[in-house]
């Protein structure tokens, strides 16, 4: 009971350094709270699970009797800041567990931290290729180098997964060639929050990483699954912004599935990505996820990457 009211008195804090922290109860959708720009910020979701946002991507936390187990690290240039939040999270100073929702660096960025302090690291087996490997994104113009050893995931996966931290049951599957290919939803079942990493995006269209096997079509069936996974009262954590809904999964679900078909039929059409760029068919969605120039360029990129598969054009 005492670490319980030394949490609740945590939430209400400000942590030193650059970590300030609002506490919040957050309903789907709802927006997250800031004390100043970019602070570090830690929202109550449940007495033992912790939305932290302002580290560079969303970082869900678990407290339980292992110590803190998390999904995502942010960058790496605030683990530190980030630490001294979760540290405070649990009397046993200790991180126990960290899922990798996917390989890019924005999310993967404590894994060096955290390895050295024996932390095991589950992700995909596909995303711990990544981190490992030396490789070109084009749409960066970016080379990526492999990662030092101890960011590399100690545990690996395929399919899905499920462990007990504590009494709670954590249960994490593939979204196969999604946003990469190595996306992965983390659902902490007895909470019903559904943690979905950068498969689910939040005031700007989603990101299709083509250069390392995601595409529209993937993402199309990744947010189906989430959506079967989900009901009417589960919150669901994006790669980073608001807490959404199953109605705003839904949205986005549609749309996606929509600019799927419209894209194919261009395709077939003969239209070309400039043609496209110039005269974006999104237009009904731009209000919501604001410039669609990045994503109907990857999307195209994407589908041609797939277009047997996708019949009558080729």
């Amino acid at each position: 009971m005492q670490a319980m009211a030394d949490r609740r008195r945590f939430l209400k804090t400000v942590v030193g350094g650059a970590a300030g922290v609002t506490l919040s109860y957050l309903a789907p959708g709802a927006a997250l709270a800031r004390s100043r720009p970019d602070p570090i910020t830690a929202t109550a979701l449940s007495d033992r699970l912790t939305l932290i946002s302002g580290a560079g991507s969303n970082v869900v936390a678990l407290t339980g009797p292992e110590g803190v187990l998390l999904v995502d690290g942010g960058v790496a240039d605030r683990s530190g800041d980030l630490m001294k939040v979760v540290n405070k999270l649990s009397d046993k100073r200790r991180v126990h567990t960290l899922f990798n929702t996917h390989w890019h660096w924005d999310h993967t960025g404590s894994n060096e931290r955290l390895s050295k302090t024996g932390t095991n690291i589950i992700a995909h087996e596909y995303t711990k290729l990544w981190l490992g490997a030396d490789f070109y994104v084009d749409w960066q113009d970016r080379q990526y180098k492999p990662r030092p050893a101890a960011a590399l995931p100690t545990q690996t996966f395929y399919k899905t997964g499920e462990m007990m931290f504590g009494d709670e049951k954590v249960e994490y599957g593939h979204l196969f060639q999604a946003h990469t290919d190595g996306d992965i939803y983390v659902f902490f079942r007895n909470q019903n929050v559904l943690v979905a990493g950068d498969v689910v995006s939040v005031g700007s269209y989603p990101i299709l990483d083509y250069s390392t096997g995601g595409w529209l079509g993937g993402i199309v069936d990744a947010t189906r699954r989430l959506v079967e996974l989900t009901n009417d009262t589960t919150r669901i954590i994006p790669g980073t912004g608001p807490v959404q809904s199953r109605a705003d999964l839904q949205t986005e679900a549609e749309m996606l599935a929509t600019m799927k078909d419209r894209l194919i039929g261009l395709m077939k059409k003969g239209v070309g990505t400039d043609d496209l760029i110039a005269n974006p068919p999104t237009r009904e969605f731009d209000e919501r996820w604001g410039d669609p120039k990045l994503f109907l360029t990857n999307a195209f990129r994407g589908l041609w990457g797939h277009v047997r598969e996708l019949g009558g054009i080729v």
